[in-house]
């Protein structure tokens, strides 16, 4: 393999948003808009395909158990080669996959194109957080990292609802056309921007996962699950919650959801910065402990209030929730982006899997509370779990020093 050449990281945080990293988040922004658009027009593809909405939603599982499960095995396939490469082919096969989803003339071919989608995903994604924290400047990678995941942040509050008009006016098929053509656009810039940047150096497999095994990053991936089983409790079932505290209708429901979305977004951007400024392992705790709190507020309220908890009150505690939840991320990944060396690739999808694992666990225990104790046991047990993922991140920070420096490529 040639030698590549890069383009050094410079020292001081540097308050521009270089062309390359903006690429990365409109790349991010493609892969989250794929993620959760599914769910937006699960009715238009039962309908068009002829399956119930309960096969229909087999997409949605399909999707998230490949990308949980391929993401660790593709970072160590692809660590070999150039981070461009990577991300330029990764995204061509999503885009592919997703204009062959549009043209699927079954059901059956159009889950396979959805696992294609998800491999490609798997792909590119951990790649572009690593190649987003290797070339940040000293100081700034939380910063970077989180320009990465403001992307998929505000895929939920902007490229969700435009896919899912699209599909209620043209087909389903447009939407998946639209978070094609999101992908080329990605690449363009990808093209024209990412320095040029050498795989990483050719080690033997057992050095390059060594890392995995150091207790602070096999805990801080627990950390991770645990987090995101809380967090995403509360999301999962947003619906429920919200009627039962402040008998929000479908209009309102809209509104508490983007309000949710948008104070995620820019929780992203503050998680970046924080981690930057007061360190990683500090910063993921303080998050995840701001949520829960917040979480638990809103549980308080459904308990005490007499009547419905007025819609203002409710939005601006999911808003808490949002805002501290889009913290969480940049930090975590930060943080094991510091400890994982070589291995920095392969702790980012293992970290995107246990993300994805954790989105699971919180609908199932979500679902057990919701059945037996109804929507506002389900904030209770949110907020237990979030109290328990600080708890284990605390454990998993004991005795190591962490800092936001940048991680070796």
């Amino acid at each position: 393999m040639t030698t590549e050449s890069t383009a050094p990281a410079t020292s001081g945080r540097d308050t521009r948003h270089p062309a390359w990293l903006l690429s990365l988040c409109l790349a991010s922004f493609a892969a989250g808009t794929d993620n959760f658009v599914i769910s937006g027009v699960l009715r238009e593809i039962s309908a068009g395909m002829r399956v119930s909405e309960a096969v229909a939603g087999q997409l949605i599982t399909a999707f998230s158990l490949t990308y949980a499960l391929s993401a660790p095995l593709l970072a160590v396939w692809t660590a070999r080669f150039p981070r461009k490469v990577v991300l330029l082919t990764g995204l061509a096969v999503f885009s592919a996959a997703n204009v062959g989803a549009a043209l699927a003339p079954t059901y059956e071919v159009l889950l396979v194109f959805r696992i294609l989608t998800a491999v490609a995903g798997a792909t590119m994604m951990p790649a572009a957080f690593a190649t987003a924290a290797s070339l940040a400047p000293v100081g700034s990678t939380g910063r970077y990292l989180g320009t990465v995941t403001f992307g998929q942040s505000i895929s939920l509050v902007l490229g969700v609802p435009i896919g899912t008009a699209l599909s209620g006016t043209f087909g389903w098929q447009s939407t998946m056309f639209f978070i094609a053509a999101l992908g080329l656009l990605g690449m363009a810039g990808i093209t024209a921007f990412l320095p040029r940047r050498a795989g990483a150096p050719a080690l033997p497999l057992r050095r390059r996962l060594a890392p995995l095994g150091r207790r602070p990053v096999l805990i801080g991936l627990l950390g991770a699950v645990v987090g995101a089983t809380g967090s995403f409790m509360t999301f999962s079932y947003i619906a429920p919650i919200g009627h039962s505290i402040a008998h929000a209708g479908p209009g309102q429901l809209s509104v508490l959801v983007s309000a949710m979305g948008l104070a995620g977004a820019a929780g992203t951007i503050a998680g970046g910065r924080a981690a930057d400024a007061w360190g990683a392992g500090r910063t993921v705790m303080l998050a995840l402990g701001l949520q829960a709190t917040a979480t638990l507020l809103l549980a308080l309220c459904g308990w005490t209030w007499s009547g419905p908890v007025p819609l203002i009150v409710t939005g601006l505690l999911l808003a808490g929730w949002g805002l501290f939840g889009g913290a969480f991320t940049p930090p975590l990944q930060t943080r094991l982006l510091s400890l994982a060396g070589d291995a920095g690739n392969e702790v980012v999808a293992l970290n995107s899997s246990c993300l994805f694992l954790g989105i699971s666990l919180s609908g199932a225990l979500g679902g057990a509370v919701l059945a037996s104790q109804g929507p506002v046991a389900v904030l209770a047990a949110a907020s237990a779990v979030g109290a328990l993922s600080v708890l284990v991140l605390a454990w998993s920070g004991k005795g190591s020093r962490v800092t936001a420096s940048q991680p070796a490529a």
